[in-house]
This record gives C-alpha cells, structure tokens and sequence, in this order.
C-alpha cells in the first residue's frame, strides 16, 4: 500500500490501509488516519493531522511554512478532518501563533484543483472551495459554504454557514450565513434560496431569514436600526439568531 520510492519519516505515524503513491513525502510529527489515500508526488510537511477517509490528490502540498513575515518558526499545525477531498496542486499552510497555531479543515470537506489555503484558516464541515479559490490568512468559512472559481478573500474574512460565494468574485468583508454574494468587491445577491431548500430548511425557516434579510440590506436603516425591527417583528428561528449574531460580532464589517 505504500510505494517503495516514497520517502517517510519514522516518525511519522501511519494508520492501517493508508496508501501513499510514488515519490511522496510525509515528514515527522504527521499522523495519517485509516483508510486515507496519499497520491503520488504529494509533500506533506511536519505537524500535519490527517483524518480517516481523506483522499488526497498528485502535487498537493500541505504543511509547509505559513507565507507571513512575522513567523519566527515556532511549532504550529495542520489539522484535516474526516472524508476530505483534496485535490491536485491545493497548498495549506501551517498556523501562526498570533492566530492560534493552527490551519484547520473540517470534516467531508472538498479542495478543488489548485486551492490555497493561507495559515490560521478555519474551515467547517462539508464546505466546497472551487478551482483556484484564494485564502489570504486568518479566514474562517461556516459549515455547508461553498466558493466558487477564481474566488480571493481578504484576511481576516469570514463566510458564513451555507453562504455561496459566486466565481470570480474579491471579498473583502464578512459574508453572512445563508446568502449569495458575488462580484468585484463581492456585494449581496440575495437568499441562497436553492441550497437552503437542498439542505431541507423548512419553509418557517426561509420566510424568517428573508424578513430578516430585508430589513438588514432593503431599507436604508443601520445595523442597529435593522437589529432592533428584527427583534421587532420577526419570528426567532435559530437561523435568525444565528444571522444577528454573526452580523453583531463582524470587526471587518459585512458585505451589503
């Protein structure tokens, strides 16, 4: 299962059934969880965890230094979920200590060919990053989001849960969950209206985050106006809550 020109450090930790491909390089402190499968000519540097399941594509590299001026090479880590798919060419960098060390992928997530994924990101659970998605560092991307092709996303950004970010598009504030944003600079497009009802939301459900949706982007009023009429005068779904909460807590400001 492993091929006799890959290179592996003994101390490394490989799971049973792991197959890694020719030419492949896992360095020490790296942790491959059963089952998963390392293509050929794939560079996995140190401090990297992978899960059960992942799949793992030619040329990909993961774990090397994060691009920023200010690491001093302390130790930081890779940390990939169960089930993920990566992809051909996709990059992911460690963590910084001033971001908490870690760069991390959640569970039955997909990296399309050629993703970078900047240090200190965090990525949810079954989130899609389309061909040539960019991640500058300290991003964090929601549970169910998906990005479209040729996406850039400033640092410090964040992407809400179920958000759908369109191709092409340069982000360079909050995307809150459940919307579609797209364009340079990305602007709201509405409700991810479909793959809310993919995800089987209820129609309660929709109708409240549309209200909601309306009154924070439709009627010309503050954050604090649009808050205080939706407390008002919508129904307190957790979707809702969810919404305000996120919107409350954005320092880069939020996509309009």
């Amino acid at each position: 299962m492993i091929h006799s020109t890959a290179i592996i450090s003994p101390r490394a930790t490989i799971e049973n059934d792991v197959e890694i491909g020719a030419y492949s390089i896992i360095g020490e402190d790296v942790t491959i969880g059963k089952g998963t499968m390392i293509g050929p000519h794939v560079v996995i540097d140190p401090h990297v965890t992978i899960g059960p399941k992942c799949r793992i594509f030619q040329f990909a590299a993961i774990g090397a230094i994060p691009q920023d001026l200010k690491f001093g090479g302390e130790k930081s880590t890779v940390q990939i979920g169960k089930n993920v798919t990566i992809r051909e060419f996709v990059t992911i960098h460690r963590g910084t200590e001033p971001g908490g060390g870690i760069t991390e992928i959640g569970d039955k997530s997909f990296l399309m060919a050629y993703t970078h994924i900047a240090h200190d990101c965090r990525i949810g659970k079954m989130v899609v990053l389309a061909n040539n998605t960019t991640l500058a560092g300290h991003i964090t991307i929601g549970d169910h989001a998906t990005v479209g092709g040729l996406v850039a996303v400033h640092q410090f950004v964040r992407i809400g849960d179920y958000a759908f970010v369109g191709g092409k598009s340069a982000v360079v504030k909050d995307v809150p969950p459940y919307v579609i944003a797209s364009g340079d600079r990305a602007v709201l497009r509405g409700l991810n209206r479909v793959g809310l009802k993919r995800y089987g939301f209820s129609q309660q459900s929709l109708s409240a985050l549309k209200k909601t949706y309306r009154i924070l982007f439709r009627y010309g009023l503050t954050i604090n106006e649009a808050i205080e009429r939706i407390n008002a005068q919508v129904e307190k779904t957790p979707e809702v809550e969810a919404f305000i909460d996120f919107i409350k807590k954005s320092s880069r400001g939020v996509t309009r």
